[in-house]
């Protein structure tokens, strides 16, 4: 789901993963989990400029310092202290959760995960 324009802002970017949710959805068949890629990256002092005709413009500024203030706190306290309501629960209480049991080994970037052969 492309955004509109580029942004940090974790509730557009929410809002766009729920619409291709929406979008893909089809009744009677069960959901599995996906994955997400961002793509295009860019600073956030690159700004395209375009002919704005929507009402969102005044709430631009705002929404970057909110984020800016989540992302002050997050670092500060830890990760998770805050988030948007959509993006769920902590693990403890989400059954949805990602699941790890057949995860494989990272022995090409841990050294732990090398196996160890012994004769």
């Amino acid at each position: 789901m492309p955004l509109r324009r580029p942004s940090a802002d974790t509730a557009l970017i929410l809002h766009a993963a729920v619409a291709g949710l929406h979008q893909i959805y089809r009744p009677g068949y069960q959901l599995i989990k996906a994955g997400v890629m961002l793509l295009d990256l860019a600073p956030d002092h690159r700004v395209q400029c375009e002919l704005d005709l929507e009402d969102d413009s005044a709430n631009v500024a705002g929404r970057g310092r909110l984020m800016q203030v989540m992302d002050g706190l997050n670092n500060r306290f830890g990760r998770g202290t805050l988030q948007v309501a959509s993006s769920g629960l902590d693990d403890a209480h989400r059954e949805w959760g990602m699941h790890q049991e057949r995860r494989t080994p990272h022995y090409t970037t841990a050294i732990e995960d090398i196996p160890v052969a012994r004769a």
